[in-house]
């Protein structure tokens, strides 16, 4: 491993709004279950998540945009993640959090009616059909957050994939979820949008592309 990544690695530990619980923390249900805002947040705020964060640029963009909510970051990968926790520590920012799991794993990390709401930015969308459970809109794991969720909360979906795009559009159909808002090109309309000036890296680098933003808001209330 490179040294870089290690050093990110061991400056994480240090940093005490970053959660990265063992396997064994896991399986046993994590100690925050239920109490994220009492505990790790210590207010009673609306908690948003961002599921596959990377390098946290929407966790910290949401979270200095609304400061009257929490925002927590969740990816498996620290050495990403480190640039999104690095910066939000020196900026002393109090309402944004990371936490290092795999989403699999989701349900053991949050309890019933805990999240308010859900963020799913550039996700990998696993093109293979055999890897088709994987994507981050399969119903599996809808039926995952549907667990956690408050009742008519909001799951945004932001990428450059068409194929996602239109996916997600037909489980959304077909499971009878509520559509909220759709677009095959967010910056070819004149809707206007908020938060959507918040750009990750890799959002920027498709834009430059010429690809097309896509962006879909429902909730699983059938």
């Amino acid at each position: 491993m490179a040294k870089n990544k290690l050093k990110k690695f061991a400056q994480m530990k240090d940093y005490n709004h970053v959660v990265e619980p063992s396997l064994d923390e896991l399986k046993a249900g994590l100690t925050l279950k239920g109490k994220w805002r009492k505990d790790f947040f210590r207010n009673n705020n609306p908690l948003v998540v961002e599921l596959g964060c990377g390098m946290g640029e929407y966790t910290v963009g949401l979270a200095e945009k609304y400061p009257e909510k929490n925002f927590l970051g969740i990816d498996i990968k620290g050495a990403r993640m480190w640039q999104g926790a690095t910066q939000s520590f020196q900026k002393k920012m109090k309402n944004v959090g990371f936490l290092r799991i795999r989403i699999d794993w989701i349900e053991q990390c949050f309890a019933k009616n805990e999240v308010n709401e859900i963020w799913i930015t550039f996700p990998d969308p696993q093109l293979k059909k055999s890897r088709r459970t994987k994507r981050l809109t399969h119903p599996d794991f809808l039926n995952r957050y549907r667990n956690i969720l408050k009742k008519e909360a909001s799951i945004h979906l932001k990428t450059d994939s068409q194929f996602l795009h239109g996916f997600t559009l037909g489980v959304i159909a077909s499971e009878g979820y509520k559509l909220e808002d759709s677009s095959h090109d967010l910056f070819q309309e004149n809707t206007q949008r908020e938060h959507m000036e918040i750009k990750t890296h890799y959002e920027k680098k498709f834009l430059k592309e010429g690809l097309a933003i896509t962006y879909l808001r429902f909730n699983l209330k059938e």
